[in-house]
């Protein structure tokens, strides 16, 4: 959590290559080199010996505690900002959620004294003693989530870095673009001085965590976030790092990746490095795309770096045998637009790494119609630079009912944490931590500095206003809503731990470099018009039609990092790409060689002509057979319309607010814009594949999109009775129906294999109940019962799925609990519930018939207990 400017706040804590090797080496401070104190200080203690035996790890999506899947519910509480003597009400009230982790930040700032010295053990104040605060969460049964910074946000001054720090060194706080003033609290991540800091941070703090590890058969620290949100403070406010130091290691990394065609890209690069450096800190317009593209790729490895310094502090101080963690920032508006830019910068601090793994931020407020496939989204894009074994998680996921300022202007409904819950869960999100789940006050500072109200945090003497339990420790709006989420979802975790999610042969193509835009030299008419052309297209699709559309078409799709490697046409059969003029030279090769192997692309937005860069590029282009003309927009009362042909018709005339006019060389035209009749969709042959590319603005008509991939070969295994809109069905499996250790892949038909499935119902609109059947691939499920889900409300159904000793063939209720001889079920949607078990099964007051080798009973009372057996 930070404070950022207006745009971007959505924080619900308010309611709630050379150069950088040399850069991370012990003459900073990270290697032997002993931690500076201040006199006086207390000196930490020695660092905890590696541990053998019981750890934390994870494997094939799982996330493992003491080899065993665990789901982690965990509510985030700030001992900072609560008397000593507070710490156990909160956890009380946590308890009573059914949360089983908790998380906190651990403040640098807050640690260190007016002196200069950190205190960690509370011999200034009894807030300050770390350990007493993580001993009482292991005695109360919790697991722990440690954030330890060096940087914590959560509205704190500075970010959570003494303000010591930057007066200290102020090499370390970077001018921007043209020599303009810090307008955020950035720092250089690399900056020796830096390092040296954060390393005496860790060799204070580290040892405090390590030394409370998860041990078997004992709760404890379960995994350790390294720093917070990195690199999204100079994004929002484009203020990247250009120190001296930067600058120098930036020039290194374009000779080295350029080497002799360097002086094609740049015209400074002859001369002398003063004017270099110059030049790349007032970018001329002819050179500003390629320099944002450069600025940002130099950037995500120097990123990698900084972590891996992190890391290696906090392991040299006995911290092993637990994951690390990176948290993705990047929703606002509700939205996540944005939100693949933190994805894309770092992205190289786990990719590739073991040991560590990436969650993400969101803030989305409800979830509606609109949002679901942001949210969607988030969970599938990070997962597509993810490994084969790393899980997902939300490391903060939004928790409050949203009056961020206490100023009574916004609320959420209390379905919204609930709705969330149940897409993460049914993504394959193995970590929630609930964000904030207790507010407090800002202690005063030790020593006044004059700032206006002397205190830790910027937002008052209150914080976490909105948060399910307030700064007082009272029940807050949403603390029975998120209370009755954890236990419908808790009383699944067990088997949601062990369980993937499955997809429909379709994938959605993610390009990182689309989102190396966060460093844009400002008032460059050359990057105004890139960032104009793709802001608004990448990844979504114009109007956020393309993949609102699959979703609510009832398509289970993952993403696939079109950089990371060759596209498979067996493995990924259909390819949905949103993306506007720009797009790098490599991926549209290799585009055009997944299109020849057999490949089916479905384009929407433009067709690219340019590289990231502003430089031509029209390889794809040019094997789609397609000829580019103008672009027609609305604008000036023009009002501009497509009509339907071919596959795509018949259909009304449909108005649009943009079409790129082209001509086809071959294939069938299905969308033509009216007054000049010219292409903008367009059926084509390439290779052994084919593409359906659309460059209008088309709006999301799920017949239409269907219509698309169907002709591509895609149809969602899932179908429902519903005529409306709004529902959202997914699966899960356990890992053990066929072995695959992959990310969900192959399908399974109903119950089939050891560990069964879940059906995982949304209904995302408002006020409007659903009733309707459900079939696989033409098959009904649940014996053809009908299902009724109200409004914005969802459900956990289980198929096949082994249950207290029998199985359950399937229910029209969700369990809520697991014994032996027995689970226990709450109905959905009130009305009669239908309860299927494999072999013999009673339940009170049920009418109860055989079918074949199964029982059935039907039920009509809210919650009911069935006996197997």
């Amino acid at each position: 959590m930070t404070s950022l400017p207006a745009d971007m706040r959505r924080r619900a804590v308010l309611g709630g290559a050379g150069a950088i090797a040399v850069a991370a080496t012990g003459a900073t401070g990270l290697g032997a080199t002993p931690a500076y104190a201040a006199p006086g200080a207390a000196q930490p203690s020695a660092p905890a010996a590696p541990r053998t035996g019981a750890s934390v790890s994870y494997d094939r999506k799982r996330l493992l505690v003491d080899g065993e899947p665990v789901l982690v519910l965990a509510g985030e509480i700030h001992y900072f900002r609560l008397k000593r003597s507070d710490w156990q009400s909160r956890l009380d009230l946590a308890e009573e959620a059914g949360l089983n982790t908790i998380a906190t930040y651990i403040p640098w700032m807050w640690h260190e004294t007016a002196d200069g010295s950190l205190d960690v053990t509370g011999r200034t104040r009894p807030e300050r003693d770390l350990g007493a605060f993580l001993d009482l969460c292991i005695d109360n049964g919790f697991h722990v989530l440690a954030r330890p910074g060096p940087f914590t946000m959560a509205e704190l001054k500075g970010e959570g870095v003494p303000l010591r720090v930057r007066k200290k060194h102020p090499e370390i706080v970077p001018k921007g673009w043209d020599g303009e003033k810090d307008t955020a609290q950035t720092i250089d991540y690399l900056a020796p001085a830096f390092l040296k800091e954060a390393r005496r941070w860790y060799d204070a703090v580290i040892p405090v965590i390590a030394e409370r590890r998860h041990r078997k058969g004992r709760p404890g620290v379960i995994a350790c976030q390294l720093d917070n949100e990195i690199g999204m403070l100079p994004w929002v406010s484009n203020h990247p790092a250009l120190t001296d130091g930067t600058v120098k290691a930036f020039d290194s990394w374009l000779r080295e990746t350029y080497g002799d065609g360097l002086g094609k890209r740049y015209p400074f690069a002859d001369k002398p490095a003063d004017e270099r450096a110059a030049a790349v800190r007032a970018p001329k317009d002819a050179y500003a795309p390629a320099l944002m593209h450069d600025l940002g790729a130099f950037t995500r490895g120097r990123l990698a770096q900084y972590v891996r310094a992190l890391r290696e502090s906090a392991e040299d101080n006995g911290l092993t045998g637990v994951p690390f963690l990176i948290n993705i920032h990047g929703t606002s508006d509700d939205g996540a637009k944005k939100f693949p830019i933190g994805i894309s910068q770092l992205k190289e601090t786990w990719t590739g790494e073991r040991g560590i793994f990436a969650g993400s931020d969101f803030y989305l407020g409800g979830l509606t119609v609109k949002n679901v496939t942001d949210l969607y989204l988030i969970n599938a894009l990070t997962e597509s630079v993810q490994d084969a074994d790393q899980p997902l998680a939300a490391l903060e996921f939004d928790a409050g009912h949203a009056d961020y300022g206490d100023n009574l202007d916004n609320q959420e409904d209390a379905e919204a944490g609930d709705l969330k819950t149940r897409l993460c869960v049914a993504q394959g999100v193995k970590m929630i931590n609930y964000y904030l789940f207790a507010g407090g006050f800002n202690p005063k500072l030790d020593k006044p500095v004059g700032d206006g109200n002397d205190r830790i945090g910027i937002t008052g003497e209150r914080h976490g206003f909105s948060a399910p339990v307030d700064p007082e420790g009272r029940r807050n709006l949403t603390y029975e809503p998120l209370k009755r989420t954890v236990h419908a979802v808790g009383g699944l975790a067990k088997t949601l731990a062990g369980m993937v999610p499955e997809y429909d042969d379709v994938s959605v193509g993610f390009v990182p470099d689309h989102y190396l835009t966060e460093y844009h030299p400002p008032g460059r008419a050359s990057v105004d018009a890139i960032l104009g052309e793709i802001e608004e297209i990448r990844g979504f699709g114009p109007r956020g039609a393309l993949t609102r559309a699959m979703l609510l078409g009832g398509f289970r799709y993952r993403a696939v990092d079109l950089q990371s490697g060759r596209l498979d046409p067996d493995r990924t059969p259909v390819l949905a790409l949103a993306t506007g003029k720009n797009l790098a030279t490599g991926v549209q090769r290799e585009l055009v060689r997944y299109l020849e192997a057999g490949g089916k692309l479905l384009l929407s937005g433009r067709v690219p002509e340019e590289d990231m860069a502003g430089h031509a590029s029209t390889q794809l282009r040019d094997a789609l057979g397609l000829k580019t003309g103008k672009t027609l927009t609305d604008a000036d009362r023009f009002w501009l319309s497509a009509t339907a042909h071919g596959w795509a018709a018949p259909r009304a005339e449909v108005r649009v607010a943009a079409a790129q006019l082209c001509t086809a060389e071959r294939g069938t035209t299905v969308l033509r814009e009216v007054s000049t009749g010219k292409g903008c969709g367009f059926d084509v042959r390439v290779g052994k594949g084919r593409a359906v590319v659309i460059t209008t603005d088309y709006r999301c008509d799920l017949d239409f999109w269907r219509r698309a991939l169907k002709v591509l070969g895609a149809a969602p295994d899932l179908t429902h009775s519903s005529a409306d809109p709004g529902l959202v069905l997914l699966t899960t499996r356990s890992v053990h129906d066929d072995g695959d250790s992959g990310p969900g892949g192959g399908q399974a038909g109903a119950g089939r294999g050891a560990g069964g499935r879940l059906l995982h119902v949304l209904n995302v609109t408002s006020g409007l109940d659903q009733e309707f059947t459900v079939s696989e691939r033409g098959r009904p499920l649940f014996g053809g019962e009908r299902l009724r889900v109200p409004g914005r409300s969802g459900a956990m159904l289980p198929l096949g799925l082994p249950a207290g000793g029998g199985r359950i063939a399937y229910a029209t209720a969700e369990i809520t609990g697991i014994a032996k001889g027995s689970v226990t079920f709450r109905a959905v949607g009130g009305g009669e519930s239908v309860v299927a078990v494999e072999g013999g099964a009673r339940c009170e007051g049920a009418k109860s018939s055989r079918e074949g080798g199964r029982t059935v009973l039907r039920v009509r009372r809210p919650e009911f207990t069935v006996r197997l057996g």
